[in-house]
């Protein structure tokens, strides 16, 4: 039987978006993203991600909201399914340094985890802002209650370390790389994000990402890592 490939790539035009890069710009802005992948014939497999980010600016505060939704499935068996929220309000004390909050929820069907909720508190800096390269860096305290599919609970307190790297390569390209560990006594959450941009055409990119998360601590016979990658279509405004 020949197979047929069918790949579709969609873009939604709505207040939400993508990316974990904070927007500098003055006032709100946003970006979605959707993308589809489904093939069929000696196997079918369908396979859907979308992300959102909002910005609101106003100095001296900036919030951002972020979300993601994976979800792959092969002949009718979901092999992959995993949702993420997180808020989070900067407070610039100066150019270069500012006060931090975050709340972040995750949920992967397929990780030792149900889901987990953390917040933190803390100081940020901006180490590089030029035309080409920008670098953040986080540190701060907070903590996490988690819950495991064993039906254990772990509450705990932890230490926030993030950080976040953006490469405007050039004025339809540019490279983004973020980072976040939150670390204690039962376990350390490590999530980094790889993600390259090109614009099609105006407020239009096609986005190619690689997702890592990792958990020190998991059940018995449960992987410690799960990777997602993935490409799609944005919109900014």
């Amino acid at each position: 039987m020949r197979t047929r490939t069918k790949v579709v790539a969609i873009t939604v035009l709505t207040m939400a978006a993508s990316a974990g890069f904070a927007q500098d710009e003055e006032g709100f802005s946003g970006r979605v993203a959707l993308g589809y992948l489904a093939t069929s014939g000696n196997t079918e497999n369908d396979s859907l991600n979308s992300n959102f980010g909002l910005w609101w600016n106003y100095d001296p505060w900036s919030h951002s909201l972020l979300g993601r939704a994976i979800r792959s499935s092969t002949s009718g068996i979901t092999t992959a399914e995993a949702y993420s929220l997180a808020w989070k309000s900067n407070y610039a004390i100066n150019d270069t340094d500012y006060l931090f909050g975050t709340v972040a929820w995750d949920k992967d069907e397929f990780s030792a985890y149900e889901q987990q909720i953390r917040e933190a508190i803390g100081y940020g800096r901006r180490f590089i802002d030029n035309e080409r390269h920008i670098l953040n860096a986080q540190a701060g305290i907070g903590a996490r209650q988690a819950d495991l599919r064993n039906g254990v609970s772990q509450d705990e307190a932890i230490l926030h370390l993030s950080g976040d790297y953006r490469w405007i390569i050039s004025e339809t390209s540019e490279f983004i790389q973020t980072l976040s560990i939150d670390s204690g006594s039962d376990n350390t959450y490590l999530e980094a994000t790889s993600a390259l941009s090109a614009n099609v055409r105006e407020n239009l990119a096609l986005v190619i990402s690689y997702t890592i998360k990792n958990n020190s601590d998991v059940l018995p016979g449960l992987k410690k890592t799960d990777t997602f990658t993935a490409i799609s279509l944005e919109y900014t405004f």
